[in-house]
C-alpha cells in the first residue's frame, strides 16, 4: 500500500509540474562527491533554452601513485518543484585519462563513459546555487574494475 501511495503521489506530483522555471545564464563551481578518487569537479552550467541546459565536469584525483582526470558533459532537462526549487535529470558522456606506477609497474590509459544524472537544487535569492545528486557511470575498457561508477555529490554555483 505503500508503494502504490507514493507512486501515485510522484504520479500526480510529475504531471501538475509548471514548466515555468528561472535557469541561470551561466552557473560556475564546485561539485564534491565520492567517485573513486574523483570527488572534487569543477563543474560548469550553460543555459540552452528556457528547461534545458548544458553542464560540463573536469574531475582530477592526484595520489602517490595515481593521477587521473575526467571531463564529464551532460544535457539536463529542468523542472520547477516551487519558486528556486528545481529537480532535474540529464544523460550525457565523458573520456578520461590515467597513469599509475605501483610498485615499479607504470601503466596508463584512456577511457569513454556514458553518465546519467538526477537530482535536485536550490537557487537563492542572491547568486548562488545549492545542488544535490546521484551520478551513475558506465564505462568501457580501462572504466574502474567493474566498468561501473556512481556518485553522490553536493554543487556549489556561483550564477551569473
Amino acid at each position: 500500500m505503500k508503494k502504490l501511495l507514493l507512486f501515485t503521489t510522484m504520479l500526480l506530483g510529475f504531471t501538475s509540474i509548471a514548466n515555468a522555471q528561472e535557469i541561470s545564464e551561466n552557473a560556475l563551481g564546485l561539485r564534491l562527491g565520492s567517485n573513486d578518487g574523483f570527488g572534487s569537479e569543477i563543474s560548469y552550467q550553460r543555459k540552452l533554452t528556457s528547461d534545458n541546459r548544458l553542464e560540463l565536469d573536469l574531475g582530477w584525483r592526484s595520489s602517490s601513485n595515481i593521477g587521473a582526470t575526467k571531463l564529464t558533459g551532460l544535457y539536463q532537462w529542468v523542472w520547477n518543484i516551487d519558486q528556486g526549487f528545481n529537480w532535474y535529470a540529464g544523460i550525457g558522456a565523458g573520456l578520461g585519462s590515467w597513469n599509475s606506477d605501483e610498485n615499479g609497474v607504470k601503466d596508463s590509459g584512456t577511457f569513454v563513459y556514458a553518465a546519467g544524472a538526477i537530482g535536485i537544487e536550490y537557487n537563492f535569492d542572491i547568486p548562488l546555487q545549492l545542488s544535490l545528486d546521484l551520478r551513475p557511470e558506465f564505462g568501457g575498457n580501462g572504466y574502474y574494475e567493474n566498468n561501473y561508477g556512481s556518485d553522490i555529490a553536493l554543487g556549489l554555483r556561483y550564477k551569473f
